[in-house]
């Protein structure tokens, strides 16, 4: 990765981090949350740059101009709302998985 990559991405980042600023608090809050749980569980996509954190933010941006609660957008389940948006994405629980079944495979061959 060169390093004007590394500047254009720390620039994005920071953007991205003061738009959620710019939330009404009960959606930063529940939008912290999201961004923990998926970090946690680890869609690969979401290393790839802000893509689908961005979609939420706007999501949730629109629903806050609009007057909604948080939970009116997200639903009263939020990590539901998290796993129906990551539903086919590869995560690194899968990739695991499979390393382990191939080592598993790989291992009573000999």
């Amino acid at each position: 990765m060169s390093i004007q990559k590394i500047i254009e991405g720390k620039k994005e980042w920071r953007a991205h981090v003061l738009r959620v600023k710019s939330l009404p608090k009960d959606y930063q809050m529940v939008y912290k949350e999201i961004q923990k749980y998926l970090f946690k569980i680890g869609p690969v996509e979401l290393y790839e740059g802000t893509g689908l954190l961005s979609e939420i933010l706007s999501f949730f941006e629109e629903g806050a101009a609009s007057g909604k609660d948080v939970l009116e957008v997200t639903g009263r389940d939020v990590a539901e709302f998290c796993d129906e948006l990551i539903g086919d994405s590869k995560t690194f629980a899968d990739f695991y998985q499979e390393s382990v079944t191939q080592k598993i495979d790989r291992d009573m061959k000999q």
